[in-house]
């Protein structure tokens, strides 16, 4: 049995997806119920099981045999949120009650950490996962924080010898696109919005640099396909002898006009953007630069190769975004 948590999410429907295309048939789907389009993901999916996230301890110690791994993709991702007690709440406790589970009854998890952790870039972005690097790290929002402060307990927890989880993985996606994003609202990735505006017949607007070595539209991120994303994840669950924490991406930095070329090509169109002012309250927090070293997966074993921004752009344009049917 494989659980997989913020299943009618965005990364977490996707791995739905994908692990229903390799065959898994002992699927459990956890997240809050909803009437909202979010369950359309799931829709389709074959699942043995749907559980509220504060009934799944529960729901785990009544299948303690049946459980293989925990995939959890649940948490408030808005790197936006405030709200501090709910941060802790979602974010922090109940990955580490999670952990605590698996570790006890000696159980798989596979967690969503994120980029957001690196901060601006200073200390760079090798995914070196020793406490002393992790030290270093100054993540740039509370979002950040959240998982930043769990994958330093998680790696103690292992430096120190102290038990843990049969198997644990703590992945740090960059910038992930793709199907199923589009209940995020102001989350949704770039890449979603612009489409949006250029089906809307909007301009298409890009923030302005206020870095003299970043043009404007020249800031940079790794833009990773969320398709990829979840042969990482699937990689990870046939084996089951890696464990750490690993970033995901492509391993190239792109630039935001880049992204939009890439949709224009996609469309068939010529697309120039407008430079807009960014809020002020976005200034001091905004990364100019992502680019995610993979060498730490790489030399793990993982062979998954990842699309292009080009590659991955037109795939999500023809096969979702201009769709009838746009979820995966």
């Amino acid at each position: 049995m494989i659980v997989v948590t913020g299943a009618a999410g965005f990364i977490g429907s996707c791995v739905l997806a994908e692990l229903e295309a390799r065959g898994y048939d002992d699927l459990v789907v956890v997240d809050f119920f909803s009437e909202d389009d979010r369950w359309k993901n799931i829709a389709k999916r074959r699942i043995e099981a749907v559980v509220h996230p504060f009934e799944l301890l529960a729901f785990l110690d009544k299948n303690v045999e049946k459980v293989d791994a925990i995939i959890h993709m649940g948490a408030i991702s808005a790197t936006t949120e405030l709200d501090i007690d709910r941060l802790i709440q979602q974010n922090v406790t109940y990955t580490n009650d999670l952990w605590d589970w698996c570790t006890t009854h000696n159980k798989r998890i596979i967690y969503a950490s994120s980029a957001a952790t690196y901060g601006d870039g200073a200390a760079g972005f090798e995914d070196d996962w020793s406490s002393s690097a992790l030290a270093k790290l100054q993540p740039l929002n509370a979002y950040g924080w959240s998982k930043h402060v769990v994958d330093r307990r998680f790696v103690h927890h292992a430096e120190n010898g102290r038990p843990t989880p049969a198997q644990w993985v703590g992945l740090k996606f960059f910038n992930v696109f793709g199907p199923n994003e589009y209940h995020k609202d102001d989350m949704r990735s770039v890449i979603e919005k612009l489409y949006r505006s250029v089906q809307a017949g909007e301009p298409i607007r890009l923030f302005r640099s206020y870095k003299n070595e970043f043009p404007d539209g020249g800031q940079q991120r790794d833009f990773v396909y969320v398709k990829d994303c979840v042969k990482v994840i699937a990689w990870l669950l046939e084996n089951d002898q890696v464990n750490g924490l690993y970033n995901v991406g492509t391993g190239q930095s792109r630039s935001f006009i880049d992204l939009v070329t890439s949709l224009g090509a996609a469309l068939d169109e010529t697309l120039s953007p407008e430079f807009i002012e960014m809020p002020d309250g976005l200034k001091e927090r905004y990364q100019y630069y992502t680019k995610a070293d993979m060498a730490q997966l790489r030399a793990a074993g993982c062979d998954v190769s990842f699309m292009s921004l080009e590659e991955a752009v037109d795939d999500y344009v023809r096969q979702h975004l201009a769709a009838p049917d746009q979820y995966l």
